[in-house]
């Protein structure tokens, strides 16, 4: 471990355990045992906030995902299947509990890994995981078919009972390594299924960690599976798998579009979360203060490394000056910093090549004629940090404002009408997520069926709750997480018919 890691562990006086952890050599986790794999090569872990090495990852390969695989499908057809519903319960009960019992430690592992800012993540990332598999747990027990009337002629006793579709293979991204993860986990197993999952390869401490806490709640092995490595061998190698029922990805729309190529041939089911350039609409009736502080859990949360993140921004006329100086002034505000000071309130993006990605995009803006309101320059010092970036004047043909940029940029524009609004944020590919500000109800339901977005929220962005559901259309994605929304697309619904047939008597 570089030296500069040890004292950034020493400064912010990180847990025994998080230490312990980075100590060890990190394997891959296979069949209930945590192993180096079968090519036994690793991949370098650097640490955000001062871009220096952290750890080393095995790096997987198909024969790993094959291994992965049978495990998991033993694990379907044998021990898990023998789980009756409230078996599941009190195993994801007890994995939600050892969550919160451990939650410092998974936050200092994951804010080290991705550069979160620990308060943020302590209260978002990993108690909302606790409470993902605590609201799933309950649903094991929940789930079940019906009995039908038929008008067919005789006597016959006609349901359906659901059934859990088998290995489920999961794919996450690197900005939301342990959320994600639960939302590819917590529903699946809730309905039966068995899992392998691959983090992304930026991120995977974080899981690699969970996975003793799932030996400790008493998980039998075979049932969650880890592999780590190259999404090009890795994730294709799980996508294409012929014993893989499912495929659930969270991550970019041009890798999403190949997965579904991938899996096109074997008809498996598949749910794809994608790409989001979500629109904020504010009117001249609009709460401006809410609606500034609004971007501090929105654009500026998690360094504006959030599918769903409000990034542009469409405010009426009569507001619009105001609403600039009230978000520039919060911008300017926002405390940069290694995501384990409690005090940041934003930390660094998760790469150089993601930093370079975003100041590409900036310089795209200022060409494009954008007037940049303040930020738009990365940090001189170590690390991988970007100032807090206010776009204002923006149109909507041009780049910044169609392409996910994903990062700490916004871009606003003004509007006169509604349903010039309504025109201008639904004029774009993605159409994951959305908000609109306004004190007027009648304006509000008017407008909801208008956004193409598979969620709008009514001033406030981006909250979230375990019962309901989250998922976009166009080319955000199909299917949905969370919610019992989630759980149908691991289960399948099996028609029985029995002919009862006359009395003999």
């Amino acid at each position: 471990m570089d030296k500069v890691i040890k004292d950034l562990l020493d400064t912010y006086k990180v847990t025994k355990q998080t230490r312990d952890f980075l100590s060890k050599p990190l394997g891959m986790y296979i069949d209930g045992k945590f192993v180096s794999g079968n090519a036994n090569e690793t991949l370098d872990v650097m640490e955000p906030s001062t871009g220096k090495h952290l750890a080393q990852i095995a790096r997987g390969n198909e024969q790993d995902i094959n291994d992965a695989v049978s495990s998991a499908k033993q694990a379907f057809e044998g021990e898990w299947a023998a789980y009756k519903p409230r078996a599941r319960e009190q195993v994801m009960r007890k994995i939600s509990d050892l969550i919160r019992e451990n939650l410092q430690t998974i936050a200092e592992l994951e804010c080290l890994d991705s550069g979160k800012a620990i308060s943020g993540c302590k209260a978002v990332d990993i108690a909302g995981a606790a409470n993902v598999w605590e609201y799933f747990a309950g649903w094991a027990t929940k789930i079940s078919g019906s009995t039908r009337d038929t008008s067919m002629p005789g006597e016959y006793f006609t349901y359906t009972q659901k059934e859990p579709v088998g290995v489920v293979g999961a794919i996450v991204p690197w900005n939301w390594p342990f959320a994600m993860a639960t939302w590819k986990l917590a529903a699946p197993l809730a309905a039966g299924c068995t899992v392998v999952l691959k983090p992304a390869e930026l991120t995977s401490l974080s899981m690699l960690y969970f996975m003793t806490l799932c030996e400790q709640a008493g998980l039998p092995k075979g049932v969650i599976n880890i592999v780590t490595g190259k999404g090009s061998i890795v994730g294709t190698a799980l996508s294409t798998h012929p014993d893989i029922a499912k495929v659930s990805f969270t991550g970019s729309t041009e890798v999403g579009k190949l997965i579904g190529k991938n899996i096109a041939d074997d008809i498996k089911h598949v749910t794809l979360e994608l790409g989001g350039k979500s629109p904020m609409i504010a009117f001249n009736d609009a709460d401006t203060d809410a609606l500034a502080r609004a971007t501090l859990g929105s654009i500026y949360f998690n360094a504006g490394q959030v599918c769903s993140a409000g990034s542009r921004l469409y405010v009426q006329r009569g507001v619009y000056d105001e609403v600039v100086e009230k978000i520039k002034k919060i911008a300017e505000s926002i405390k940069l910093g290694t995501g384990l000071d409690p005090q940041t309130q934003m930390g660094p993006v998760i790469s150089k090549a993601q930093q370079q990605s975003i100041m590409n995009y900036i310089e795209i803006g200022k060409k494009e004629g954008a007037r940049l309101v303040t930020g738009g320059y990365a940090l001189e010092q170590d690390g991988f940090f970007i100032k807090p970036t206010l776009f204002a004047d923006t149109t909507n043909d041009m780049r910044i404002v169609q392409e996910e940029i994903f990062g700490p940029v916004l871009v606003m524009q003004v509007f006169d009408t509604e349903d010039e609004v309504v025109a201008l944020a639904n004029d774009n590919e993605f159409g994951l997520a959305s908000s609109i500000w306004t004190q007027d109800v009648s304006r509000v339901h008017r407008m909801v069926p208008q956004i193409k977005a598979g969620n709008v929220w009514v001033n406030i962005h981006d909250p979230g709750d375990p019962n309901m559901a989250f998922g976009g259309v166009k080319h955000s994605g199909v299917g949905k997480d969370l919610g019992p929304e989630q759980l149908e697309h691991y289960l399948e619904s099996k028609t029985v018919w029995i002919n009862i047939g006359a009395k003999n008597d």
